[in-house]
Parts: structure tokens; sequence; C-alpha cells
């Protein structure tokens, strides 16, 4: 076989190899992205249907012909629905006490992390199984106890010895805050955990040179660690807002009299009954009742009104939500 035959039949089978190679690629791309939108569409589908809904009249919802897009366009359930809600006080209320707590609890949680992490002392591996027990056990197994303990607050006795009886802390702002900078706020476990890889995977010559300079345990932590560790406390700080913000048990717990989003939410229908109602009078001896689809319009509205400040939070904050998810991972 001649020189050029040899070229010529490795030319074909270099062509070939070519072009499996680009057929298997353009079939795993194809595959990808029908995995992909599939999906990004059963993430996105009940939203862009609760978006659809919101900007619908009434007309609109009865008709069978409107399907996504509203035939009559209004902003008249936002309206209805901020007046129902009383949404802006309860915004404001919700947002100053989740911003503290929030602070509160990345603070008590990194604090605890990092000892797990980089400290040894008694007991600690039970306690660290304690802290498993925070993210295992759910928090209304634990409502009594936290209910009568700040309903009868008191420590060590001392405030009954001085005031004469215990303080009761529910329906304040104090019960909520206490228990994150004390590291049992919602989901603190998570967060503990989180903190404690992260802070183990960072390599010891990093405090040992910071010893060797003259810093002490508390400056390593301030100056060394925390400005390390900045995308996995944002991390654990948006984890905190959201999870406290669509939050119902610790406010119907503590908050009773206090207008949170959250709350205020779960009770959206009874409340635009009793608009509805007040609106168009007594039918006989039935009272009028707002219709179903109406009804679930008002609610998804609520719902989109509710989530828009965490839209808004995590695009402000998304780089380093990011940064943190692609650089630490979790760390054994």
């Amino acid at each position: 076989m001649t020189s050029n035959e040899n070229l010529a039949e490795w030319g074909g089978l270099s062509g070939n190899y070519r072009l499996k190679t680009a057929v298997a690629n353009g079939v795993y791309k194809f595959c990808r992205a029908v995995l992909l939108f599939g999906l990004c569409f059963l993430i996105l589908q009940p939203l862009l249907s609760k978006l659809s809904v919101s900007f619908m009249e009434m007309d609109d919802l009865f008709d069978a012909t409107v399907i996504s897009i509203p035939r009559h366009f209004t902003l008249s359930n936002f309206s209805l629905t901020s007046r129902l809600l009383d949404f802006w006080p309860s915004l404001l209320k919700t947002l100053g006490i989740v911003i503290v707590s929030a602070f509160l609890q990345v603070a008590s949680c990194t604090l605890a992390g990092y000892g797990f992490a980089r400290y040894r002392f008694p007991l600690k591996n039970l306690l660290f199984g304690c802290v498993m027990l925070i993210i295992i056990v759910p928090p209304q197994t634990i409502m009594a106890p936290l209910y009568l303990n700040f309903r009868f607050f008191d420590i060590f006795g001392i405030i009954r010895l001085i005031t004469g009886e215990p303080v009761n802390m529910l329906n304040s702002f104090a019960s909520t805050w206490l228990l994150s900078a004390g590291g049992m706020g919602l989901k603190s476990g998570l967060y503990i955990f989180m903190l404690r890889q992260y802070f183990r995977g960072v390599p010891k010559e990093l405090e040992e040179a910071a010893y060797v300079d003259g810093y002490g345990r508390f400056k390593t932590f301030l100056r060394i660690m925390l400005p390390d560790a900045a995308p996995m406390l944002t991390s654990c700080f948006l984890f905190s807002f959201v999870w406290q913000w669509t939050d119902s048990f610790y406010s119907t717990l503590f908050l009773t009299r206090y207008k949170m989003l959250a709350s205020g939410l779960r009770g959206l229908a009874e409340r635009l009954g009793d608009y509805w109602s007040s609106l168009y009078g007594v039918s006989g001896t039935v009272a009028t009742v707002a219709p179903v689809a109406y009804t679930q319009a008002i609610i998804a509205t609520g719902m989109l009104m509710c989530l828009a400040p965490l839209v808004l939070l995590y695009l402000v904050a998304q780089k380093a939500f990011v940064e943190s998810l692609s650089q630490t991972g979790i760390k054994m």
C-alpha cells in the first residue's frame, strides 16, 4: 500500500471520528438543553401563572378563551391586596424584625461554627450532636416549652427575686431576637453546620501565621477568618432572611399582635370574604361569597407582593451567594 493510500485511509478514519464526536456532542447538548428547559419550566411555571392571574380582571378569570395573557390588563388586584394586607406597615415591621433576627442569628452561628471547627473542649461531640438535633427535630415539637418559657421568662429566678414575678415576653420582638442571638432561631443548626464545615476547610497555617504576627485568638478570628468567610456568611444571612420572612410558626407563637406579612397572607382569603360581604351586602339569609377564582387571584397577588422583596434581595446579593456555593461546598 502506497503512502498516499495510507494517508487517505487515515484521513477517512479521522473524518469518521470527528463526525461521531460532533454527533455525540450535539446529542448531549440537545438532551442537556431539554433537561434544563424542563427544570426551569417546572420552577418558573407556577410563578408565571400567578403573575398572569394577578393582572387579570374578574371577567378574564371566567373567560375560557383567556389562558395566560390578560385581555383586560388591570392593577386593581394589587391595590386591593395591598389594602387587605395593610402591606406597607406590615412590610416595614417584617423588615425590621427579620433583618435584626438574621444578623443576630448569623453572628451567633458564626461563633458556634468557628468554635466547633477550631477548638477542643469537653463534650464537644455531644454538643455538636445537639446541633444536629436542632436540624432534625421540627420546631413544632418544642412549641409548648417555648411558649411557657417566654410567657414566664426568668433567668435562674433572678427576675422573680427582684420584681416578684417573671416577665411576659410574648408579643415582643425580644423573644424572636433572643432566640436568634442564642443560636436557637429558625434553622440555626443548619447554619452552624455550614459554617463549621467551612472553617474546617480553611488552612490552619493562616491562623498560625496570625499568631506569629502577634494576633490573639479574637483578633485572628475578626481580622483573618471573617473576611475570608464573607461569601458563606452572605449565604447564611440570605437563608436566614428568607426562612424567617416566610415563617408563620414563630410569628404566630410570639408576635400575634403584630401584622406580619406571612401571617397576613395566611388570612388573606378570610379578609377578602369580609370585604366582599361588606361591599355586596347580604342576600337573604346567606352572605354573598367572593368567587373562588377571584379569591385565588387575590391570594396569588399577595404571594407575589410578599416574594418581591426576596427577589430584590437575591438580585443584590447573588454574586456573593453564587461565589459561596462555587468556592466552598460542604467539606468534610
